[in-house]
């Protein structure tokens, strides 16, 4: 999901550059972020005007004062929403119906490193169920992005999620996270969870999660996933490349690191990390679908101008998930790129992990379900599949797959058929291997 047409408003890099002392090469965007930090401040200064020119109009708009004043009201509320947020949003899940009862919800912090919360949504119920470990993509937005991913597990099992921190907001101190990192993590949080945990992994960390259950059948670790469902996942990039694969092999990883790295300014508690921000990320998901966009902001400001209250709540809250950014460790971004979308480490069985090659065909108790979208245009059909032919130590009734109708890369985890159509294969699939 990290992996966007950004180049088409980047400029090429120059041959040559500056090396800095440790031996890279200079950023070619030195001041990106104190740039968009700048954009950020005056952002936070409209916002203000919006919400004192807002104060002013709304009395006079409720009481009919004329279509034009409505206009102005409106757009005093759209002023209010202008720029990005790097706060992350609330799960809001309180409540949710287990049989015939409506059970309360809490977020319990089960373990936290620098970069990632291990979050369980508890809830009190007489009969013990599944946990499931959901992996959520580290790709410049929050795990918030999953909320209704976790509310259609909820009713039915233990969930916990990877809640990934803003790598901004981590200070240098903290170190460093790389790809092998984030195993590390999806390790360690199973091993917090205990025996008998299933894994559900989104989109990028389909990677890390078999790579990690790799690991855990090759150390015959007994916290080791009892199945492990991979949707969405760029596992062979190889098979009906995309535009997102396409660029990722139009540059060298040199490019990426010139053009798409910034360093955290002062003002931040990260300051001096390296990191592929979030704000370049939303930028490049936007750029390519622009008419999208602007079609959305301009309905809502005509919902704002006629009142219509039910209908602007939906794109702001759509919004309000779409641009609270998340930014990413270099190190993490670059790696990944490097080994999964230019040369291919997994699917060749070339992939090291703290320096050894990880064999996946010692999975041989971790069941496997892959899941993909008829219409995805980001990971293409066959790329997650593509786990099943690795997976060659796993019995053939242990391995299944799911190709959904008429859905792209969001509707694999979320929306209508997510709820009706494929979460119920994913549900019996767990129920059947805990």
């Amino acid at each position: 999901m990290f992996m966007q047409r950004t180049q088409a408003w980047l400029p090429r890099p120059p041959a040559l550059r500056p090396l800095l002392a440790d031996g890279r090469r200079a950023s070619a965007r030195p001041m990106l972020y104190e740039a968009f930090d700048i954009q950020s401040d005056i952002a936070q200064q409209t916002r203000a005007w919006g919400r004192n020119l807002h104060r002013a109009l709304a009395p006079w708009t409720a009481l009919g004062y004329g279509e034009a004043l409505s206009w102005w009201t409106a757009g005093a509320r759209m002023m209010m929403r202008a720029g990005l947020t790097f706060t992350r949003p609330a799960y809001g899940i309180d409540s949710v119906t287990v049989g015939n009862r409506e059970v309360p919800v809490t977020e319990e912090v089960v373990t936290a490193t620098p970069f990632g919360t291990l979050l369980r949504f508890s809830k009190d119920v007489a009969t013990p169920q599944p946990k499931v470990l959901l992996v959520a993509p580290m790709s410049g937005h929050f795990a918030t992005l999953l909320r209704g991913t976790v509310r259609t597990l909820l009713p039915d099992h233990d969930v916990h999620i990877t809640d990934w921190h803003n790598a901004r907001d981590v200070p240098l101190s903290a170190g460093r996270f790389g790809f092998d990192d984030y195993v590390d993590h999806i390790i360690g949080f199973l091993r917090e969870m205990g025996e008998g945990a299933h894994v559900v992994a989104v989109c990028q960390p389909a990677v890390q999660a078999l790579a990690a259950a790799a690991v855990m059948a090759a150390r015959n670790d007994p916290a080791a996933p009892r199945s492990m469902t991979l949707m969405a996942g760029p596992v062979d990039c190889r098979i009906s490349p995309t535009a997102v694969n396409a660029l990722a092999v139009s540059k060298p990883i040199e490019w990426f690191e010139e053009n798409l790295i910034a360093t955290v300014p002062r003002r931040h508690a990260g300051a001096g990390r390296r990191v592929y921000p979030g704000f370049v990320q939303v930028s490049a998901f936007m750029s390519m679908n622009a008419k999208r966009h602007i079609q959305g902001h301009t309905d809502l400001f005509w919902h704002f101008a006629a009142g219509e209250e039910e209908r602007a709540a939906a794109i702001e809250s759509f919004y309000d998930e779409y641009l609270a950014v998340l930014d990413l460790p270099a190190e993490f971004y670059l790696e990944t790129v490097k080994t999964v979308f230019q040369d291919y480490d997994l699917a060749r069985n070339e992939l090291l992990y703290r320096g050894e090659r990880i064999d996946t065909r010692a999975i041989r108790r971790t069941a496997l379900l892959t899941v993909e979208g008829e219409r995805d245009d980001i990971c293409a059909v066959g790329q997650t599949m593509a786990a099943h032919d690795l997976c060659a130590g796993l019995a053939p009734h242990m391995k299944h797959h799911h190709l959904q109708a008429g859905v792209g890369h969001y509707g694999v985890f979320s929306g209508r058929r997510w709820e009706t159509q494929t979460y119920p294969i994913v549900r019996n699939f767990i129920q059947s291997n805990d």
